[in-house]
């Protein structure tokens, strides 16, 4: 395939899902299990997934190369349809080629462990280690990387096993592939409002101009899928028009589903897109099918900015932490007990909500199992308890209830990270324990939606100030601000649904950034000062992008902005690139200035107007 410099290049090579498909009934969308190619726009290459595609593609590459290769392989997960292609890619045979092989990290077994597994003698007549070319190996967690031109970010996905969704930025052009996922929390032909893990998946699909999507089931079918790890299409859809998708291409088709069959579902979900006139287009992609985007056309991705490695320095701490289960039912906990022993992971046990609270203390575990069961362990006072204590580490340990319903609103007022619904695997569980684990071995805590999240948007969104342009009357009060405490940098933080945007900003050229990296979030939900003497020491912030990265941020120090209604909007915040104290006297004159702002928002035109 030649490569045009002024585009990104996408060619599927194995779209089917579970199990290769070849025959009759497959000659149009293709019976070969998942492989993407992603081509730069300086020529970078790409491979996501090696199911069975990736045998043709790697002839391909043979045929039409003029010396040893290089590129890069991202591994989703290593579920056999994901990897089975791998001992038949002919260019790893090759030597003189370099290739750099990434995947999830996991708890027991590295990516390269479980490459070498299926390439034994028993099983295949080459190891891996008898490979012609060059490999590396880069076990990875959620983050962000760059392989040449092309920064990638990750995000865990929903399935039983330890799965990474992947966003290639290119310039200004967008790839997402997110196979396999299952939605949080979804009931068949389900209209009502999405689920907020569904909601923060479809921010990593923000605004992509390609997503390529696990799409394996119908809602009737999902309805006795449900725990497979894989997702309805008209939840694709939907996530799709939410995150303002330009084209969606369904993916990891389900073996048993005809060409004939998937054109009826296509031009069922299109016809309900047109229905509602929505701009994106959804197909469903083919073996063979090139995507070419243009860099200079495509839409603007807006997603977490900033470089970190993704590639983790913290497995040993990981490997230390433990997981506190307060479970009584005997059943449930057997499934979680087992779930964490094949990881190697370390668990306490709880009978009790009065044990569960004196072992979260003085254990101090990585991660907290409760259960919430009327005759059993009433977990949602027991997370009210935790987030209670003084201790930062209580206040922020991931809690996961495990239930048989959610109860979405009373779990977020209770501090809940995640709800685990019963009934689920034994596998199923060991992919959320570690997801958790390895989000909590970071030191960078995404603040969580306030319980008044609408009413505080509906209430920004009023006074018609967003994307305004700069006012002196701002303005003055962050040169005052900044003035004041000596600091480089001074914002008037306005936080909207995905980013925080900067009604005014002194000492800094950006306008926004994503409220995934927002300090001020910690402000919105606490609906108090946050102040941060030395990020590097405070396990919500060091590991963030804007401190590891640009502008390398040390101090920070958050004064919340209220509407006349009581909604938190945002905050007046002050950031110096060194570790800072302030006498309370100082802090009580930023509150102060926090306030004129205050008194300038509410008083605006727009306000006034309304």
């Amino acid at each position: 395939m030649s490569v045009n410099t002024s585009r990104v290049q996408v060619q599927f090579w194995g779209t089917r899902g579970s199990l290769a498909r070849p025959g009759r009934n497959t000659l149009r969308y293709g019976g070969d299990t998942s492989c993407v190619q992603v081509t730069s726009p300086k020529g970078s290459l790409v491979v996501i997934d090696c199911g069975t595609g990736a045998h043709d593609l790697g002839r391909s590459m043979l045929a039409e190369a003029r010396g040893p290769l290089r590129g890069s392989i991202l591994f989703s997960h290593t579920h056999w349809d994901h990897i089975q292609g791998f001992p038949f890619f002919a260019p790893v045979f090759v030597p003189g080629g370099h290739w750099d092989i990434y995947g999830p990290a996991g708890l027991s077994q590295s990516l390269r462990d479980t490459l070498a597994g299926q390439m034994e003698h028993i099983y295949f007549p080459v190891t891996l280690d008898e490979l012609g070319a060059s490999i590396l190996f880069h076990d990875l967690v959620e983050g962000s990387f760059e392989i040449d031109d092309i920064r990638i970010t990750t995000r865990y996905l929903n399935h039983p096993a330890l799965t990474l969704g992947y966003r290639l930025e290119m310039g200004s052009a967008c790839v997402v592939y997110a196979c396999d996922h299952e939605p949080h929390s979804r009931l068949p032909g389900q209209k009502a409002q999405m689920h907020e893990l569904d909601r923060r998946h479809s921010e990593f699909l923000a605004n992509a101009d390609l997503v390529i999507h696990d799409a394996q089931f119908t809602d009737k079918e999902y309805a006795n899928h449900k725990g497979w790890g894989h997702s309805p299409v008209e939840y694709v859809s939907e996530i799709g028009q939410l995150a303002g998708v330009k084209r969606m291409a369904l993916s990891h088709h389900d073996p048993g589903r005809t060409d004939v069959a998937l054109d009826q579902i296509v031009e069922s979900i299109r016809s309900d897109l047109k229905e509602k006139e929505s701009p994106m287009h959804l197909f469903a992609a083919a073996d063979g099918q090139v995507i070419e985007l243009d860099v200079s056309s495509a839409t603007t991705p807006k997603i977490s900015r900033g470089k970190f490695s993704t590639t983790p320095a913290t497995a040993p701490a990981v490997k230390d932490s433990s997981v506190l289960m307060g479970v009584s039912d005997a059943g449930l906990a057997l499934v979680l007990m087992e779930a964490a022993r094949v990881e190697g992971v370390r668990t306490n046990h709880a009978l009790d909500a009065p044990s569960t609270v004196r072992m979260a203390k003085s254990a101090r575990p990585g991660l907290i199992l409760l259960e919430d069961q009327p005759a059993g362990i009433d977990g949602l006072s027991v997370c009210r308890s935790l987030r209670s204590e003084q201790d930062l580490h209580l206040k922020q340990v991931p809690v996961v209830m495990v239930a048989d319903r959610e109860r979405a609103a009373e779990g977020m007022a209770a501090g809940v990270t995640q709800w685990l619904i019963t009934p689920f695997s034994v596998q199923y569980a060991r992919a959320q324990i570690q997801a958790w684990l390895w989000r909590s071995a970071c030191r960078w805590i995404r603040a969580a939606l306030p319980a008044d999240e609408e009413k505080r948007l509906a209430a920004l969104r009023g006074l018609s100030i967003l994307d305004t342009q700069s006012e002196e009357r701002f303005d003055r009060i962050t040169r005052v601000a900044a003035a004041v405490g000596d600091v480089p940098i001074a914002l008037v933080s306005l936080v909207d649904h995905d980013r925080q945007w900067f009604k005014s900003c002194h000492g800094l050229s950006v306008t926004e950034t994503s409220r995934e990296l927002s300090f001020c979030g910690h402000v919105v939900l606490t609906r108090a000062p946050v102040i941060v003497p030395d990020t590097l020491l405070d396990d919500r912030f060091a590991d963030n992008p804007l401190v590891t990265g640009e502008p390398r941020v040390r101090f920070y120090a958050g004064f919340p902005i209220f509407y006349t209604d009581g909604s938190c909007l945002g905050t007046l915040c002050l950031i110096d690139t060194r570790p800072r104290q302030f006498p309370a006297a100082t802090l009580q004159r930023f509150e102060d200035l926090a306030s004129l702002v205050q008194q300038e928002l509410n008083s605006s035109p727009q306000q006034t107007a309304a």
